[in-house]
């Protein structure tokens, strides 16, 4: 399993930012992914997850700023990220569950910081 993220940066609240991972040595349409942070001190965090069939589900601190999505012809998984707040600083993980078990393999991650 290999997972590869862009597009984090430096922002201004209010802004946003779209981070993409590309996914390949497996079976990525039929994968539950997701995207998981981690902000400076504190544990992981997970943001949002899609299933197979594009189901959502989003944690209470980003449901309506936050859209994740998916592209199975190209293995890319998104996060749309607008209204940022300075609490949404953190490394952004990609995550990928092949068997939608629960067990999530994290990428190496994207830093995104908001001022």
């Amino acid at each position: 399993v290999q997972l590869v993220e862009s597009g984090g940066g430096s922002v201004q609240a209010g802004g946003s930012l779209r981070l993409s991972c590309a996914a390949s040595g497996y079976t990525y349409s039929s994968s539950c992914m997701g995207w998981f942070r981690r902000a400076p001190g504190k544990g992981h965090e997970r943001v949002a997850t899609i299933d197979s069939a594009g189901s959502t589900s989003y944690a209470d601190s980003v449901k309506g700023r936050f859209t994740i999505s998916r592209d199975n012809a190209k293995n890319t998984l998104y996060l749309q990220m607008n209204s940022l707040k300075s609490e949404d600083t953190a490394m952004y993980y990609c995550a990928a569950d092949r068997s939608c078990s629960g067990g999530y393999f994290l990428g190496q991650g994207t830093q995104v910081t908001v001022s």
